[in-house]
C-alpha cells in the first residue's frame, strides 16, 4: 500500500487520461470543440485534402478560395497531417488531443531525468516531473499546433543530450523533430535560439561549438526536407501574396509598454498558460529568494550564472518582442533587412513561453524539495497539483474538456443544449448532404452567409470564400469586389479586410459580423449586399445562407431550396446566381 501511495503521481496521469478518454468517447460528436481558428480553420483544410486525395499531390489545388495552392496547406510529413489521413476528423482530432498531452508528459520527464541526472536527484523530483509534464501536456493552446508546443522540451532535451554525448542516434532524432514541429511558429525561432546557445557556448568554453553547429544544421535540413511545400512557395515563388498588404497596426509606447506587460503577466490566447494566479506568483517570489540570497552571500556573480534568472530573462525578452512587433518602425526594419519575412509574426517568441513559465515553476518546486523543512515536499506537490487543477478546470477559449463536460451539466440540469454548437452540429454533414443531393451539386463554386465557409468545405463544397494567411493578392482584389457593397456600408468591415484579408467571407452590409456559430441565431430576413455579376465571374453558382435573404430577387439570387434536419441547428437556405 506504502508502495501504490508513494507513485499517487501516475494514478494522477492515468486517472485524467481516463477520465477524458470517456468524455470524448462517450460524447462523440456531441463534444463542444472550439471554433475560432481551429474547427474554422485547420480541420476543413485536412478535410478537403481528404476528400480530394491530395495530401500526397504536387500541382494541385484545393476547392476553396477559387484554387489555392495544396503547397499552402500543412505538410504531409507532419504527425498531425498523419492522423487526418489515416482517421475520420474527429477521431483525428481527438488522438492529437491525446497525443499532445502524452508528448508533452514525457518530453518533460526526458528534460528532467537529462537535468537533474548529474545532480542524482532525479528520482527524487519523479513526482515534479510527471505531474507538471501532465500540466504542460494538458495546456489548453492553439490546437493545430498542440503537438508543437508540447514537444518543445524534447528539442531542448535533444540538443542537450547532443552538447554533452554527441551520438548519432540523437543528431538523427533531431533531423525527424520536425515531424512534431511546424517551422513558421516554432522552427524559426528555435534555430534562433540555437544559434544563441553556439554564441554564448562559444565565449563561455572559449572553444567552438562544433557540435552545435552541426545540430543547427541537421535540424535546419529536417525542417526544410518536412516542410519543403513551404520553403518553396516562401523562396521560390514570385508570387505576390496578401502579406504584402497586412499591417499589423503601430502602437505607441504606452501601448507597447501594456502589452508587454499583459502578455508576461497573463500570455495571449492562442499561448495560454493560465500562469497568472498560481505560476507566477510561485515563481516571482522564487526569484527574489534566489537572488535576495546571491546578494545576502555578497555573490553577484552567481546572479548572472543562474539558470533560473535565465529562464526569467528569456520570459520577458520574448513579451518584449511581442510587444514591439506593434511598432511600426522596428516591424519595417525587419522587412527590409528581409523582404521573405514581410507580414511575418515575428512577435510569436511568446509561444515559447508557456514551456519557460512551468519550467521555471519545476525549478522553484524543486526548490521546496531541497529545502530541510518536512513540509518543503508535501507543498511542492501540492503547488503541482493545483497547477494541473488551474489547468483543467480554467474555461479558457481551447479547453475543449471543460466545455464539454460543461456542456453536459447543463444538458443535465437545464434540460436543454448550452449555446454553443457541438462538433458535429457545427459541420452538419447530413443537413449538408441533403442538401447538395437535391439541388444536384456537382462542385460548382460557391459562398457561405451568416456561418463560416469552413462548413462548406468540410462538407466537400467548394468555395470562392474562405480562411487562410497566406494567398494571392490578386484574388483577394478580385474577391474584394464580390464584397465591395458590403464594405462600403460597414467601415469596421472594410478596414479589417483591407488590412488583413486572411478572412476573405461575405460580409453584412449592416452589421460588422454576419457570421455566427451560436445555437440559436435570431436574426429574421436580411438584405444581402453583394455584386452578383463579380461573384458570377469568379465562377461563383451557389451562396448557401444561414439568412434568408429578403433582397434576393433584386441581388439576382434565386432560392433554390430551404432545408433542416434534425441533427443540425441551421436553417439552410440555398440560392443560385
Amino acid at each position: 500500500m506504502k508502495k501504490l501511495i508513494s507513485h499517487w503521481y501516475l494514478f494522477l496521469v492515468l486517472g485524467f487520461l481516463l477520465f477524458a478518454g470517456l468524455v470524448f468517447v462517450l460524447c462523440g460528436e456531441n463534444s463542444i470543440i472550439a471554433v475560432h481558428d481551429n474547427l474554422d480553420l485547420f480541420i476543413p483544410q485536412y478535410q478537403m485534402m481528404k476528400d480530394t486525395g491530395t495530401f500526397w499531390a504536387h500541382g494541385v489545388q484545393a476547392p476553396f478560395l477559387g484554387g489555392v495552392s495544396r503547397d499552402t496547406l500543412p505538410s504531409e510529413f507532419s504527425l498531425s497531417t498523419v492522423l487526418y489521413m489515416v482517421l475520420p476528423a474527429y477521431p483525428a482530432y481527438i488522438a492529437g488531443y491525446f497525443l499532445k498531452i502524452l508528448i508533452g508528459i514525457f518530453s518533460c520527464i526526458l528534460l528532467a531525468k537529462d537535468f537533474l541526472g548529474k545532480e542524482g536527484t532525479y528520482g527524487r523530483c519523479r513526482p515534479l516531473a510527471w505531474v507538471l509534464g501532465l500540466a504542460y501536456g494538458a495546456l489548453n493552446v492553439f490546437p493545430a499546433f498542440g503537438i508543437p508546443f508540447a514537444s518543445i522540451p524534447l528539442v531542448v532535451f535533444l540538443v542537450r543530450r547532443i552538447y554533452q554525448d554527441p551520438s548519432p542516434k540523437w543528431y538523427g532524432a533531431l533531423f525527424f523533430y520536425p515531424l512534431v514541429s511546424y517551422f513558421s511558429y516554432f522552427g524559426l525561432f528555435i534555430l534562433g535560439y540555437m544559434a544563441a546557445a553556439l554564441l554564448w557556448m562559444w565565449i563561455k568554453d572559449r572553444k567552438f561549438p562544433l557540435r552545435l553547429l552541426l545540430a543547427l544544421a541537421i535540424l535546419a535540413a529536417g525542417y526544410i526536407a518536412c516542410e519543403y511545400r513551404l520553403f518553396g512557395t516562401m523562396l521560390l515563388s514570385d508570387e505576390v501574396t496578401i502579406r504584402s498588404t497586412m499591417e499589423a497596426g503601430s502602437f505607441t509606447a504606452g501601448e507597447i509598454g501594456k502589452t508587454i506587460g499583459e502578455v508576461f503577466a497573463r500570455g495571449m490566447f492562442h499561448a495560454e498558460s493560465v500562469h497568472t494566479f498560481l505560476v507566477l506568483p510561485v515563481c516571482v517570489l522564487y526569484f527574489l529568494y534566489v537572488n535576495i540570497t546571491y546578494l545576502k552571500e555578497k555573490n553577484v556573480r552567481g546572479i548572472f550564472h543562474d539558470l533560473y534568472n535565465l529562464l526569467m530573462l528569456v520570459l520577458l525578452f520574448n513579451s518584449v518582442v511581442y510587444g514591439i512587433y506593434y511598432w511600426e518602425g522596428f516591424r519595417g526594419l525587419v522587412e527590409a533587412l528581409c523582404p521573405p519575412l514581410t507580414g511575418w509574426q515575428f512577435n510569436r517568441t511568446v509561444f515559447f513561453n508557456p514551456f519557460l513559465w512551468y519550467a521555471a515553476f519545476f525549478l522553484a518546486l524543486k526548490g521546496l524539495y531541497g529545502q530541510g523543512w518536512k513540509g518543503g515536499r508535501v507543498l511542492a506537490n501540492l503547488l503541482a497539483l493545483g497547477a494541473v487543477l488551474v489547468v483543467v478546470l480554467s474555461g479558457s477559449r481551447y479547453n475543449d474538456l471543460y466545455h464539454t463536460c460543461l456542456g453536459q451539466a447543463y444538458q443535465v440540469v437545464k434540460g436543454r443544449p448550452i449555446e454553443q454548437m457541438s462538433f458535429g452540429e457545427f459541420y452538419s454533414e447530413e443537413l449538408f448532404g441533403m442538401a447538395k443531393k437535391d439541388i444536384g451539386y456537382q462542385g460548382e463554386w460557391s459562398a457561405a452567409y451568416g456561418f463560416y465557409p469552413a462548413v462548406l468545405e468540410y462538407n466537400g463544397i467548394a468555395t470562392l470564400d474562405g480562411y487562410l494567411g497566406f494567398y494571392s493578392q490578386a484574388y483577394k482584389e478580385a474577391f474584394r469586389k464580390v464584397i465591395a457593397p458590403a464594405l462600403s456600408r460597414v467601415p469596421e468591415s472594410r478596414e479589417y479586410f483591407d488590412t488583413w484579408g486572411a478572412r476573405a467571407y461575405l460580409y453584412s452590409g449592416t452589421e460588422v459580423s454576419i457570421v455566427n456559430a451560436s445555437r440559436n441565431y435570431q436574426v429574421g430576413e436580411q438584405d444581402i449586399y453583394i455584386d452578383t455579376d463579380a461573384f458570377k465571374s469568379l465562377g461563383g453558382q451557389y451562396i448557401f445562407s444561414r439568412v434568408r435573404l429578403s433582397n434576393a430577387e433584386e441581388a439576382g439570387l434565386k432560392e433554390v431550396g430551404v432545408y433542416t434536419h434534425e441533427s443540425s441547428t441551421y436553417t439552410l437556405y440555398v440560392y443560385r446566381a
